[in-house]
């Protein structure tokens, strides 16, 4: 394994963590992306699932995630080997039941080709959406988000260095936010990974409040590889300031499918 690699792809991570300046962590879609794009022709749904068991010591409003359902449903669709645009539909079920619509999202995402040779998979993707004014006091958001991994033999690092940013609403004014995440995954076999998964929310660049006012979670997640057109990934979440839930459970299914080539088909119909 090449150990000086991934010592230095971690302190990477960990300079730009503690040198930026708090948003609260969106408790929707709980995922560290990976640099690949889906593939030209794919299209992938994905269900995330999530639910705050214990909540945080310390509630910035009266909206409390505790004990309800966020589904998220992730569409995604391949329109080049190196583009692709996700389309993101968010719903909360208080308690369980009476699902309430909460917004849409849209995601282009660009990366790097392959035979650019670069050292790591690097791609950046761009997300703009409307959230319903009963959960979001920023109806209108952006989140601009660079994706760094790389596979070594024994071990899968990612890093997204996010940043958001309300474009209509209470916090239009302010500054983009900071909200990092980092994932490292290890191989145990070809078909089950075992890691750990971070993810923060330090607030507005150069202006972050304290350490306790931030949030930050840690996951103990499971992925298994088990057919190249499935996804799965299971985790439990320890937050680790009074601002953050303190226990969660995410779940992510997708499935990828192969768009048929309407074109080549016809040629052969004459």
């Amino acid at each position: 394994m090449q150990i000086k690699s991934i010592v230095t792809f971690i302190a990477i991570f960990l300079t730009l963590w503690f040198s930026q300046s708090a948003k609260g962590q969106d408790n929707y879609e709980i995922q560290v992306y990976p640099s690949e794009t889906i593939g030209k022709g794919y299209t992938m749904f994905e269900l995330h699932s999530n639910v705050s068991l214990i909540g945080p010591l310390f509630a910035n409003d009266a909206s409390s995630n505790l004990h309800q359902f966020h589904e998220t449903l992730e569409i995604t669709h391949g329109f080049t080997p190196v583009f692709e645009v996700g389309f993101y539909q968010f719903v909360n079920l208080p308690n369980g039941i009476n699902p309430q619509m909460i917004g849409n999202h849209i995601r282009p995402r660009i990366r790097i080709p392959d035979d650019w040779k670069f050292p790591v998979g690097l791609s950046l993707s761009a997300e703009i959406g409307y959230q319903n004014p009963a959960y979001s006091p920023d109806t209108w958001t952006i989140e601009v988000r660079p994706i760094i991994d790389k596979d070594f033999r024994t071990v899968y690092l990612s890093f997204n260095p996010t940043f958001g940013k309300s474009l209509k609403g209470v916090n239009e004014n302010q500054p983009f936010d900071f909200e990092p995440s980092f994932k490292m995954a290890f191989h145990l076999n070809p078909k089950i990974d075992f890691g750990f998964e971070y993810y923060g929310a330090t607030g507005p660049l150069f202006n972050s409040p304290s350490f306790q006012k931030q949030e930050h979670i840690i996951y103990a997640a499971l992925d298994l590889n088990l057919h190249p057109d499935w996804e799965f990934n299971l985790g439990t979440g320890w937050g680790l300031t009074d601002s953050t839930d303190r226990f969660m459970v995410k779940l992510i299914l997708g499935h990828k499918f192969r768009t048929k080539d309407r074109s080549k088909k016809r040629e052969k119909e004459f």
